[in-house]
């Protein structure tokens, strides 16, 4: 049988057609949380991570972690594997990861005029008109920014990105429903021997590139008939060391016959490749009020293949922390504001995970004192040795790994 994915404006009365289909068919309903979950489950990372996806969420570590494009690699997954079963209804963003080539799923869109949309959340929400218009403008926002990240298309309604539009104020439900019924009856959205094909394909795909994220690289990934394409975005200095690197991971996932490695349209970017290293600390926050010496330290750890982001002041910290949840942070002691101890103390509270490293030029022996039993993991003067303070940033990153793996 063939699947639907559901795609909608907010206000435009999707949840009452799609429950109305659940209701006279054998349809199995998939929501983004139910994939979010799953891909939660398969790869460990909070659910909270992988949801963050849809919305463009990029941690300011992102480019050191990888950590967006893993998340992405496992929603492929989760939803690779629910279409290797039968009768799904898949509601919500995810459905558009789907490739065209699996021609059994029928990609419907649901919309309606702004004027109808607004009536609409005024009605059901009890918003004033001004308030329902951003409202609207708001969530059309995120879908658009969505779909750009995917397809770097503006318009998130594009008709090629869909096999039918429906104006929901156009139609009754009942024509609605008609329509879609008659479109699943179709031949073209029936299962195919090439179509199946390709779901089986697109499986494979997301197995390699959850097996290349889970090594610390993002390239995209497609799959034809056990032939893996590789495709590396980014420049990157030794380039067949990392082409025979890929091609080593992508050959022992099952099924593989052929790997090949391409370059695509950014590899002649400024940026640089990075491949995520485990061993080291890819997300550590710098906390210092003295903007040419942290920035200066910031640049040393990364030419040591450590990702750094920085604060200049403790509140500022403080926003990072709780949206990016640092590894270390290295924070020194004397700033305006909420000095270094105080924010010592809300992240030993809030988030008692963290690894803290206090390194200023102003403590005293009671400041050392006083953080050690606050739960600081390390204490250094300034200056440091960068070699000193290495060892201590890998050392905190082993008991963080150490503390995960436990835990799983």
């Amino acid at each position: 049988m063939s699947a639907m994915t559901f795609l909608s404006g907010t206000f435009c009365g999707k949840e009452i057609i799609i429950e109305k289909i659940l209701k006279k068919s054998s349809y199995n309903i998939l929501s983004d949380q139910d994939l979010i979950d799953r891909a939660s489950q398969l790869s460990g990372i909070p659910g909270q991570k992988i949801n963050n996806v849809f919305f463009n969420k990029t941690s300011v570590f992102n480019r050191f972690t990888h950590e967006k494009e893993r998340s992405l690699a496992y929603l492929r997954l989760a939803l690779a594997q629910a279409l290797s079963g039968n009768n799904f209804l898949i509601d919500g963003f995810a459905g558009v990861l789907i490739p065209h080539s699996v021609s059994h799923v029928l990609r419907i869109c649901l919309i309606a005029d702004m004027k109808h949309r607004i009536a609409q959340a005024m009605k059901e929400k009890r918003m004033s008109e001004k308030e329902a218009c951003a409202h609207i403008q708001k969530d059309d926002d995120v879908f658009r920014v969505w779909i750009d990240s995917l397809y770097k298309m503006s318009d998130p309604w594009d008709t090629s990105l869909y096999d039918i539009i429906i104006p929901t104020d156009k139609m009754t439900d009942k024509e609605i429903i008609s329509l879609i019924d008659s479109n699943l009856k179709s031949e073209v959205i029936q299962p195919t021997k090439a179509s199946m094909k390709a779901a089986e394909d697109f499986l494979q795909a997301a197995h390699v590139e959850v097996a290349l994220s889970n090594e610390g690289h993002a390239v995209d990934v497609s799959v034809r008939d056990g032939h893996v394409t590789l495709t590396i975005h980014t420049n990157v200095l030794l380039l067949s060391r990392l082409e025979e690197e890929l091609k080593s991971i992508a050959g022992k996932v099952e099924g593989v016959n052929t790997v090949e490695t391409r370059i695509g349209k950014g590899f002649y970017k400024a940026d640089i490749y990075r491949k995520y290293d485990f061993q080291v600390p890819s997300k550590v926050l710098l906390v210092d009020d003295e903007r040419e010496f942290v920035q200066t330290l910031s640049e040393r750890l990364q030419m040591r293949d450590m990702g750094s982001a920085v604060a200049y002041d403790g509140e500022s910290a403080l926003n990072l922390v709780a949206e990016d949840e640092p590894d270390v942070m290295i924070l020194d002691l004397k700033m305006p504001g909420i000095d270094g101890i105080e924010v010592l103390k809300k992240v030993k509270t809030t988030q008692p995970d963290i690894e803290v490293i206090i390194l200023t030029g102003h403590g005293s022996e009671a400041d050392k004192e006083i953080c050690m039993q606050l739960g600081a993991y390390a204490y250094f003067q300034k200056p440091v040795d960068i070699d000193l303070l290495s060892q201590a940033l890998k050392a905190a990153n082993k008991k963080i790994q150490d503390a995960k793996k436990q835990k799983s």
